[in-house]
């Protein structure tokens, strides 16, 4: 990785899930796409284009696209931590702004974490600055839909960032019982 850290969507996931939307694994032809819903979004820390290609390549199988019309509207990436092989980290969640409002976070989230729990994965974790209520809204949302526990800590302070970075505080979902309960 870049030493850059996760970051999520100005959708909040809370209605339905767009008509046409696909739900996919990312391809390798998908990077530019993510890269450019990152950048576009104006508030997500955006990574190398280099990033987004390598993470279609290397962790496509624990991460998820959204295709409106062939066209990639949003994502969910993360990964499954080495150290900790039940728990799943979801890295960044994106959504185009054509497409936000609609549920899209929302809905990916639920299929990549259905993924997940077939793997054995039986924790979610996610960063999220304080100031960002729309990731709040749709995390919590997650762990309430559910049934999950949802503990919050800081994990990174502000001072550890080279920037003018807000902290980032730890999110973890679980444990899930292994049953695929999402909503769609």
């Amino acid at each position: 990785m870049t030493g850059e850290k996760p970051s999520h969507p100005a959708d909040d996931g809370t209605t339905g899930p767009a008509e046409r939307v696909e739900i996919a694994t990312p391809a390798v032809a998908d990077g530019p796409d993510l890269y450019r819903i990152t950048r576009d979004s104006g508030v997500l820390d955006v990574n190398s284009p280099y990033v987004y290609l390598l993470w279609c390549r290397d962790f496509a199988q624990t991460s998820v696209v959204a295709r409106v019309d062939g066209v990639t509207v949003g994502f969910v990436i993360g990964y499954i931590r080495p150290d900790a092989p039940d728990t799943f980290v979801v890295w960044q969640v994106a959504v185009d702004a054509s497409q936000r409002g609609g549920g899209v976070a929302g809905t990916l989230l639920a299929r990549v974490l259905d993924r997940m729990l077939a793997r054995g994965v039986r924790y979610l974790e996610t960063t999220i600055t304080p100031d960002n209520a729309a990731s709040i809204k749709l995390f919590s949302a997650l762990a309430r839909k559910r049934a999950a526990e949802l503990t919050v800590e800081e994990l990174f302070p502000a001072e550890l960032f080279p920037d003018a970075h807000e902290g980032e505080d730890l999110y973890r979902i679980g444990p899930f019982d292994g049953a695929s309960t999402s909503v769609r």
